[in-house]
């Protein structure tokens, strides 16, 4: 199987060296031609989470500009890039590189990437994904793994809805599945993506911009206790939100947001690197989405709306 990474920060980083060490065929395309030389000419290089001993993996690169010119096969496309770079040249250059045939996996932070993606990328060809990874990019070929975590994908769409099984899936699905397994990456598949994506959005809500707007790790969030008040605060409002656009679950959101902070707890969000470097972050697609679902259902966020405020304020410092 050949698997194309879109994006070559942190996650992009991380999953395409996990995958190469266990011999799948990954090629990078990156932002830069820089970034791509580097990568082509001597790997990427990971420091394994627990241990920090260092390992390299070999892979193609290339800029992801004229990309979709560059002969051979490609079975699925990971887009890891960030909100923020999701253009319309993007999706448009997407679509070029799906054209063969190809599932494009999408592991974006927030809501209204599919949407947009969905404009297009034929259905069929369209998964969302969700990463509880994590991982922090120390330079253009290096990458930490910061907190074990899984990796969960499904149809995007109309077609997820179809009660199926795994094996009633097409083959290249389970042999992804498969793939997953031998690079020790915890996977699974679902039919019910849009409501992992509601409760990976309800974590993002409430990690990224509080250790954003704190400067702190993940595991270092919820041991004070005025920022933990905080936390459930804002963790109740948006779950609120969530829960009237149909989000369901099991009573337990609040013990896996913490499982969270506990298995990343020396990450540090990409909010708060963000914020760190002056970059633009994700909070309009983060609690700007959370805002964006309760208008739609004639609903208050007054928590995530002082917190988008924040962010941006400090994102501009």
């Amino acid at each position: 199987m050949r698997i194309w990474i879109v994006g070559a920060g942190a996650i992009g980083l991380l999953y395409g060296s996990r995958l190469a060490q266990s011999s799948v065929k990954v090629t990078l395309l990156t932002g830069s031609a820089a970034q791509a030389a580097a990568l082509a000419a001597g790997g990427i290089t990971i420091e394994e989470y627990g241990t920090g001993a260092a390992a390299r993996a070999a892979v193609d690169a290339a800029p992801l500009a004229g990309a979709h010119a560059i002969a051979g096969p490609r079975d699925w496309i990971w887009l890891t890039v960030k909100q923020p770079h999701l253009t319309d040249d993007l999706a448009a250059s997407l679509a070029a590189l799906c054209s063969g045939g190809a599932s494009l996996l999408c592991l974006q932070n927030g809501v209204g990437h599919m949407e947009k993606l969905r404009e297009a990328i034929p259905e069929r060809q369209l998964y969302a994904a969700i990463s509880t990874e994590g991982a922090l990019r120390l330079d253009e070929v290096t990458v930490r793994h910061t907190g074990l975590g899984s990796l969960t994908f499904g149809r995007w769409g109309d077609l997820a809805s179809d009660d199926v099984t795994i094996s009633g899936q097409d083959g290249s699905q389970k042999m992804l599945l498969d793939i997953l397994e031998a690079a020790g990456i915890e996977g699974s598949m679902s039919n019910d993506m849009n409501n992992r994506i509601y409760h990976k959005l309800l974590v993002n809500a409430v990690i990224n911009p509080l250790t954003a707007i704190y400067g702190v790790t993940n595991g270092e969030l919820p041991d004070n206790d005025s920022r933990k008040r905080l936390m459930i605060a804002l963790h109740a409002e948006s779950e609120a939100v969530l829960s009237a656009a149909g989000m369901s679950g099991d009573g337990d959101a609040w013990e896996r947001l913490m499982t969270v902070c506990r298995r990343t707890a020396s990450n540090e969000s990409s909010m708060l690197r963000d914020v760190k470097a002056g970059r633009m972050t994700e909070i309009d697609w983060i609690n700007g989405g959370v805002a964006a679902i309760a208008r739609q259902y004639g609903l208050t966020t007054p928590l995530n709306d002082a917190i988008i405020t924040i962010v941006k304020t400090l994102a501009m410092n």
